[in-house]
């Protein structure tokens, strides 16, 4: 039984005693006590008045008077400001919080049992047209993060892809290869296959814009131009032979998509993100088509005279929204259901959770209803993790297509910066060696950028400054990642010191308010792990992280570890900063961020 929950139970008898009249539990309202008043835990008086007929004063003096004689072991002493009555906790109260904490590798979480319910989580959702950019940045940690978090909150977690692999953007850069590729390979050129494959379909605009250009100066409109071109007759007649399984067509279209993959692989490899199961549309759509023929079936769906469906929403408060085309061709809608229908085959889902930009938001709801319609349990309470659009300065690192940040360069820029920026600190390390240097300088870099990104709320716009997320201090990753190093040290001076720390070995000292104060924030794990699953909300857990070391760092100013000459105190702050390591380390691994042993 915890020190709050002894405190509520004994308030309530107390005011029995005292006043004649029996409290509901939800009366006794306790809180964390401001930081200007002395004290841990605060009671809020003011609903007690009416039944001891007193001022709130006299009312929290007598019962916190009571509260000590009662809970000598947990009540250390208390003070009235007006209507809250300040208790402060006794010192073992809070050892024994933190050798709870310790002691529990896997404090802060909730275990996974045969029970737990199944969540689905879909991010990254790549073109094969093109190498992923900064915005799949974002997609895939918030995406990677998010699983982490719903993992700890006791949920089974299944993470998928669905990798658009069909459709006009691709035979774009077929044609465009086919045109002017002369035979080259990512080995010939020397380049990732994402990268060789998205110049192709540069190319290809570059030619198009030429041919439709040349086309207006003769005279013809130029929505009909955009129609008429050459280049993007012959893409649609590659799209018709597509879908007719034309074997050609396909071989190449395999071979290709097999270089972005390969591509792909690598950069997902660096940003540290992985899946479960991953899904292509060119497997889905066709499910979707015979979902939706299910649904016209069954009267939820309706068919034009073109010979178009479509799904009536208005009295849902929506429009009516195309799910097959007139030429019988799907839309992305008919694509999600094929999918989800896939899905729900493959695993008993209980909640789907899907990592798409804000721009999709009434897609979703949309798809929501359809989903509901068309019999799919968890349709009604999807979740779209609607996520902002995110920049860089402008002019910073323009990327080879100079409109779009390559995820590339970001990575390789933020760990050549980290490189430079951490060089006199990473030189002073005793026997260090070229490849620990450079293997601190990744951990160090994407550290910052992964930091930087999921430390802002996911719902809000941002702006990436590459400079700003690598400073060593303030709010950064780079600045937690040296706190933990910094406490690892500690610890390998103790450990080479013989000195064993064990937290049966701290008894009977009284702590400061400060040491009182970390351990309340490592205590508060627990909440912002619960938090961020119940809001979908990694960010919690990134600000979580950043003020625990912010305070941590104000004990190290103020405290001695190493150098305490009482043994006690100095065999606890030992375990104390062992412990926020521990946290620190699971904290950031929950976002996918690394943390080096010294920096």
């Amino acid at each position: 039984m915890d020190f709050e929950l002894k405190i509520v139970q004994a308030v309530e008898a107390i005011v029995e005693e005292l006043y004649g009249q029996q409290v509901p539990e939800k009366m006794v309202q306790l809180q964390q006590t401001r930081p200007e008043f002395e004290g841990q835990v605060t009671l809020v008086v003011f609903p007690f008045t009416k039944m001891s007929h007193k001022a709130p004063e006299v009312t929290g003096q007598e019962i916190g008077e009571r509260l000590q004689e009662k809970l000598p072991e947990v009540v250390s002493g208390f003070n009235v400001v007006k209507g809250f009555l300040n208790i402060s906790i006794a010192s073992a109260q809070w050892i024994s919080i933190l050798q709870e904490i310790y002691e529990n590798p896997n404090y802060g979480f909730t275990p996974v049992t045969d029970d737990s319910p199944l969540v689905m989580i879909e991010y990254s959702s790549p073109n094969t047209n093109k190498p992923l950019h900064l915005g799949h940045v974002r997609n895939n940690l918030l995406g990677w993060a998010l699983a982490q978090v719903m993992q700890a909150n006791g949920n089974k977690v299944v993470k998928t892809n669905i990798v658009n692999d069909r459709g006009i953007h691709i035979c774009k850069s077929m044609l465009a290869w086919l045109k002017w590729g002369n035979g080259e390979t990512p080995e010939s050129s020397g380049k990732k296959g994402d990268h060789l494959i998205g110049d192709y379909y540069v190319a290809f605009d570059k030619h198009y814009r030429q041919e439709v250009a040349e086309l207006v100066a003769q005279g013809m409109d130029e929505e009909q131009a955009k129609q008429e071109a050459p280049l993007i007759r012959e893409a649609h007649e590659m799209l018709v032979k597509w879908e007719q399984n034309d074997p050609e067509v396909r071989a190449l279209w395999k071979k290709m998509n097999e270089w972005v993959y390969a591509g792909f692989d690598e950069t997902y490899k660096a940003l540290g993100v992985s899946f479960d199961k991953i899904y292509y549309e060119s497997e889905t759509y066709l499910e979707g088509k015979e979902k939706v023929e299910e649904g016209l079936e069954k009267g939820f769906f309706y068919r034009r005279e073109d010979g178009s469906v479509w799904a009536d929403l208005t009295k849902e408060g929506l429009d009516e929204k195309l799910l097959l085309r007139s030429d019988g061709t799907s839309v992305y809608m008919t694509q999600d259901i094929g999918t989800a229908k896939l899905r729900f085959q493959d695993y008993p889902i209980d909640k789907m959770i899907y990592v798409v930009g804000n721009e999709q938001n009434y897609h979703f709801q949309v798809l929501s209803i359809l989903l509901d319609k068309l019999g799919f349990k968890w349709g009604k309470d999807l979740v779209h993790f609607s996520y902002g659009m995110v920049e860089l300065p402008n002019g910073k690192m323009k990327s080879r297509e100079g409109t779009v940040v390559d995820a590339d360069d970001l990575i390789a820029t933020m760990i050549q910066d980290a490189r430079e920026l951490s060089a006199d600190k990473v030189n002073k390390l005793e026997d260090i060696t070229e490849d620990e240097a450079q293997e601190i300088a990744r951990i160090v870099g994407m550290g910052a950028l992964k930091y930087f990104i999921l430390k802002v709320d996911a719902r809000k716009n941002m702006l990436f400054n590459p400079e700003e997320s690598i400073d060593f201090n303030g709010n950064t990753g780079p600045f937690i990642q040296y706190t933990y190093a910094r406490i690892r040290s500690i610890l390998r001076k103790a450990a080479e010191n013989n000195i064993q720390w064990l937290v049966r070995d701290v008894q009977g000292i009284s702590l400061a308010e400060k040491e009182i104060s970390l351990i309340q924030h490592l205590q508060g794990f627990q909440a912002a792990v619960k938090q961020a699953g119940t809001d979908y909300n990694p960010s919690c857990i990134a600000n979580y992280c950043y003020d625990l070391v912010k305070e941590y760092n104000q004990f190290y100013h103020d405290f001695s570890v190493l150098h305490e000459e009482d043994e006690k105190k100095r065999l606890f702050r030992i375990v104390l900063s062992a412990a926020v390591s521990q946290v620190v380390k699971k904290a950031m691994g929950l976002l996918g961020i690394e943390v080096p042993e010294r920096m």
